[in-house]
């Protein structure tokens, strides 16, 4: 800043060979730009992004004493890190920068010279206005968390827990049903090989629930996450199993005398529209 507490700042202007000078009138958007509301240099250069371009940010942050930069010439999806590195390498905070797309945004889709001079003029005024208030901001370090928390124990889900658990990372594998499985644990036989869908699920779901990174929060569903990238929270509701799956086997007689659970009389074998075999619900257990 000046004494006067205003901002000192300077705008490029790249012609990009002739892709922004062939349709836009770079003297003329400078000219222009030098006439603006705390400008101090305004400039063009053939390639801004060259190291010549660079070069020149840097040499004229130094010797007029600027504190914001403006670049008018291609997308920020090019050349933002690039235009930033030069800003910074002037000794400036990286984010005083502010890039102005007038070639994409301009020249490239605008038919007329005069409109697209009149435009590119319109994209640089509003840049320097918006320069003028940006905060310094420094970039800060995070711890991360390599753990993993997957949604939904079917295929996929286990076999990205797998993926990750064999990787060394912690994994929390939440499914909402009592058991992982999901819809292949439904099938008989896969597409497109007929392979046997137990026989490619079962060995997966076995190694699941003995891998030692692998934390399976099964009859589970997740109600709330917060926080940010590598620092999420997760608050997972545990429903009620009235079992004790320390003792449990998977015998499933509690499943059959469970006065809870409709579970139905007989089983029907059918082979279409006819009745092969009907065999009776075992009578509970003394």
């Amino acid at each position: 800043m000046s004494r006067n507490g205003r901002p000192r700042i300077a705008v490029f202007v790249c012609h990009c060979g002739t892709n922004i000078s062939g349709k836009v009138d770079v003297e003329d958007v400078v000219a222009f730009a030098a006439k603006l509301d705390d400008v101090i240099v305004a400039k063009e250069y053939k390639f801004m992004c060259s190291d010549p371009g660079q070069d020149l940010i840097k040499k004229s942050i130094e010797e007029h004493g600027l504190d914001r930069v403006v670049v008018a010439s291609c997308s920020p999806l090019m050349h933002e890190p690039t235009f930033r590195g030069a800003a910074a390498a002037g000794g400036l905070n990286p984010f005083f920068f502010q890039m102005s797309n007038i070639r994409e945004q301009v020249s490239w889709v605008t038919l007329k010279p005069d409109d697209a001079t009149k435009k590119a003029k319109a994209l640089v005024s509003a840049a320097v206005r918006r320069v003028a208030l940006h905060d310094p901001l420094v970039k800060t370090e995070v711890p991360v968390r390599p753990e993993v928390l997957i949604v939904g124990g079917g295929i996929a889900g286990i076999t990205a827990a797998l993926t990750y658990a064999k990787s060394g990372k912690k994994v929390y594998l939440v499914e909402r049903e009592a058991s992982i499985g999901g819809h292949m644990s439904q099938l008989d036989k896969t597409f497109p090989t007929l392979d046997c869908s137990a026989c490619i699920l079962t060995p997966k779901m076995s190694e699941v629930g003995k891998h030692p990174n692998i934390e399976l929060l099964t009859w589970s569903e997740v109600e709330e996450i917060s926080g940010f990238v590598g620092n999420f929270k997760a608050k997972i509701r545990r429903k009620a199993r009235y079992v004790d799956i320390d003792k449990c086997n998977g015998c499933g007689a509690c499943w059959e005398n469970c006065p809870t659970t409709v579970t139905p009389s007989e089983r029907v074998i059918r082979k279409g529209t006819m009745v092969i075999k009907r065999v009776p619900k075992p009578a509970p257990q003394a």
